[in-house]
């Protein structure tokens, strides 16, 4: 009797190991298993948590910061802001290099640039609402003032302070002078665009009347000139680059001066927002303005090669070696300012530019159409 009971107590211990030996290889295999699941439900492999955040950010436009233990922290969303720029030119070079350099995407903006191809589109853009802020001549934002609108336009950031296009002739000219241009057809810009003001302003300091002493055609399309003057229209044509190099390297043109040379420091290029924009937003145009900073901050202490090689992607029609050429000729006319400030003496000089011009209809306030609070706080 007591040998059966040991067989008896013998088979159930056995009994129990082979049980419990299976119920651990079910929780081993459901387990394997729901990690893999969930790697497919999410369509891609993950390798590591790097890679896992940055899926996130492209699919969502937001940071993901971790914490010391491995787990995300709360996402933070970037800022959509559209920017509508005048042209595309290497002209604005720190712009180009803050967005390469992804200044914006430090500051919590998801940049959108359109190009609107003319001051006058890309003011249209900013008033309907299409565009947060406007990159263009802050003249716009005088004219757009002075006929009344009440949410008008407000610079906060200046970018250029020469202007950015250059004479081109059909040959080269060693001994070129302003009073070459008597009598000739020069290719210019749109009427009231401060291209054209700027052209005529440089005339009328060398005694020629724009009107009288030589001929400015006006009827083609910002940015198509040089493509025109390649078809053999006009003795001369007012170009930006990477127009004017493109016009060199063709052999139809050479460049015998430059406006910003010439004209002197002007505030060519600024970009500007809504007032309500300004007031509803402040900590995005202060973000955008910093990041801004941080691209005038590059050139200014990088060579023109170092910033050719960092722009362009922005100008992948135009090789390197061209790029550069444009840059240094930039770089070597101090055509950008170290700091975003728009200051009143620059403001006064628009004004004149347009009075000459003959486009000044009132004198508006600095104070209204200028708000330098931005780009002083990213300077400091």
């Amino acid at each position: 009797m007591r040998k059966k009971s040991s067989h008896i107590l013998a088979y159930a211990l056995c009994l129990c190991l082979i049980l419990a030996s299976l119920a651990l290889s079910a929780c081993s295999g459901k387990s394997g298993g729901s990690k893999k699941d969930s790697g497919n439900a999410a369509g891609t492999e993950v390798s590591d948590q790097a890679d896992s955040s940055d899926a996130s950010k492209n699919a969502d436009n937001s940071d993901v910061s971790e914490n010391s233990d491995g787990s995300d922290s709360q996402e933070t969303e970037l800022a959509d802001v559209t920017l509508n720029e005048v042209a595309h030119s290497i002209f604005y070079a720190p712009l180009y290099v803050a967005i390469e350099e992804g200044y914006f995407q430090e500051a919590g903006i998801n940049l959108t640039l359109v190009t609107g191809f003319g001051a006058d589109k890309t003011m249209t853009a900013l008033l309907s609402g299409e565009a947060d802020i406007g990159f263009m001549g802050p003249e716009t934002t005088v004219y757009t003032y002075n006929e009344g609108s009440k949410d008008y336009a407000v610079n906060f950031a200046q970018l250029t302070q020469r202007a950015g296009n250059f004479l081109v002739a059909r040959e080269k000219m060693e001994d070129f002078t302003w009073d070459d241009l008597k009598g000739k057809n020069v290719l210019g810009g749109r009427k009231g665009g401060m291209p054209e003001m700027v052209f005529e302003y440089i005339l009328k300091q060398n005694g020629i009347d724009p009107a009288s002493d030589l001929t400015i055609d006006q009827s083609i399309d910002f940015g198509s000139t040089a493509a025109a003057f390649s078809s053999g229209k006009g003795d001369f044509s007012v170009e930006f680059e990477p127009g004017a190099t493109s016009l060199e390297l063709a052999g139809d043109g050479c460049v015998v001066a430059s406006l910003g040379v010439d004209s002197g420091y002007v505030p060519y290029t600024a970009f500007s927002a809504k007032k309500s924009y300004l007031e509803e937003h402040p900590d995005i145009v202060q973000s955008f303005t910093d990041a801004l900073q941080k691209g005038m901050d590059y050139v200014q202490a990088h060579t023109p090669e170092e910033i050719a090689a960092v722009i362009s992607p922005q100008f992948k029609e135009t090789d390197l070696e061209a790029i550069t050429t444009i840059i240094k000729r930039y770089h070597s006319q101090d055509t950008w300012k170290s700091d975003l400030i728009f200051d009143k003496d620059a403001f006064r000089l628009l004004l004149n530019i347009l009075s000459e011009a003959g486009e000044l209809s009132d004198t508006p306030p600095y104070e209204d159409l200028v708000d330098v609070s931005f780009a002083e706080k990213a300077a400091k």
